[in-house]
């Protein structure tokens, strides 16, 4: 199947490092649901994508709520006939606090986002893939380094990208009689709003504080690109991609 006729789902398309991938994706010539959940913000992914937004669908989309999710997939499928990849992206970060102090609220937001929103995605992607004809699709789960290294004062947020990596596994496995692949990009330092703090200052383990590099998101959303672009029988379980002075190889 050639790109042009392949359908691409994309959670938190609305900024940062899901509207990069939702463009590159719609450059390189995929239909793309945009989800996220506030409507303005998909509407200006879309309408960055200039040309290309003729083949861009806005789904608002909260990846926490059952039904929400399984109208995104429905009406993907409605308008484009078929699911090819899942980038299973949308996420939140955690408020810097020590495990103690962490109030068991917040825990279960970001739970609730990063790892159960991952699965509801999955979930849905992986039914309709099974059924369609030609069977089968990609899901690419946004993991992080930290699922690898967690920074200190960040517990919810290193605990669900810890799980996605093997809630990635558990997918591989379990697509495999559907042609169904599933690997994981795990990412550092990417230039968005969200990693800010890092360009300004962020915590060390050793209760520094300390600027750190960043590359430019762009090389994300190519790398995931080479990602949805493999022929089925051929994945990228892992990859990791970041900015190379970060302190992450050591933590240094």
């Amino acid at each position: 199947m050639g790109v042009q006729n392949k359908v691409a789902v994309v959670t938190g398309a609305g900024t940062g490092i899901g509207r990069a991938v939702a463009l590159e994706l719609l450059a390189c010539g995929y239909r793309v649901a945009l989800a996220g959940r506030r409507r303005e913000q998909l509407e200006q992914t879309r309408t960055a994508a200039g040309d290309d937004a003729l083949r861009a669908l806005v789904v608002p989309t909260d990846v926490t709520n059952e039904e929400s999710v399984r109208g995104l997939f429905d009406q993907t499928q409605r308008e484009y006939g078929r699911v090819d990849v899942l980038f299973n992206n949308a996420g939140r970060m955690s408020p810097e606090l020590p495990v103690d102090e962490i109030p068991v609220d917040v825990w279960r937001e970001i739970v609730d986002v990063n790892l159960t929103g991952m699965f509801l995605c999955a979930r849905a992607a992986m039914r309709i893939m099974k059924a369609q004809d030609p069977q089968g699709g990609r899901i690419i789960n946004n993991g992080s380094i930290s699922a690898q290294s967690p920074r200190p004062m960040s517990a919810p947020y290193a605990a669900t990208k810890h799980a996605i990596t093997g809630l990635t596994k558990s997918i591989s496995l379990d697509g495999r009689g559907y042609n169904i692949a599933c690997g994981q990009i795990d990412i550092g330092n990417a230039a968005t709003d969200m990693t800010q703090p890092m360009a300004d200052g962020i915590l060390q383990a050793d209760g520094s504080r300390k600027q750190e590099s960043r590359m430019d998101v762009a090389h994300v959303a190519r790398a995931v690109a080479t990602m949805s672009d493999l022929p089925l029988e051929a994945n990228v379980q892992f990859i990791t991609i970041m900015a190379t002075t970060m302190p992450f190889v050591g933590r240094g």
